[in-house]
């Protein structure tokens, strides 16, 4: 035998073993990948979702205050029932830095407008709405965080003919038309 030939024939062989190993590592990696992302997107509507239950809650507080309802007890209730802090803490395990900044943003809102409910602030008063509309802000900057960062697309006011993301050009209190439909 000739050492060129098994000098060629080991090199064949080493080739053909290194593809298959670069193959099965991309191929790994993109499974991982594929499953890093999908348990991200799940944080992230989950995280929205319990955020919108919790805001629900509160709302439903200051539309009907009852003299009978501690409202600072209630009001934190809304946030423990809608698991907002239990998918926050899952939110900064899965998130990437800029969606978990943008994620604890609209917590520190939310907490803001349960303070203003706590207090008292009933639906129509300025205290609930300096409170709201910057929460509705950052409602739509976390949107727009993990719109970037799943679809790598951008999302601005301007697409539902808005001027800004905190709703008070279309909010009657705020704009001192009451019987306005906003």
């Amino acid at each position: 035998m000739e050492w060129g030939t098994l000098v060629a024939t080991l090199g064949g062989a080493v080739i053909a073993i290194s593809g298959t190993v670069l193959a099965d590592r991309l191929r790994t990696r993109q499974e991982v990948d594929r499953g890093l992302g999908a348990r991200r997107r799940e944080a992230y509507i989950d995280f929205i979702a319990a955020a919108g239950a919790a805001h629900t809650q509160l709302r439903g507080l200051a539309q009907a205050p009852d003299a009978d309802t501690d409202l600072e007890s209630a009001s934190r209730a809304a946030l423990t029932d809608a698991r907002l802090y239990e998918v926050r803490e899952r939110l900064f395990i899965e998130a990437s830095a800029t969606v978990a900044g943008a994620g604890q943003a609209m917590f520190e809102q939310l907490r803001a407008l349960r303070s203003a409910v706590a207090a008292g602030a009933p639906v129509s008063s300025p205290a609930f709405h300096d409170a709201y509309h910057p929460y509705i802000a950052s409602v739509w900057a976390y949107r727009v965080a993990v719109r970037d960062e799943l679809e790598g697309q951008s999302l601005s006011p301007a697409v539902f003919g808005w001027h800004a993301w905190d709703g008070k050009e279309r909010c009657p209190l705020c704009n001192g038309d009451l019987a306005g439909t906003g």
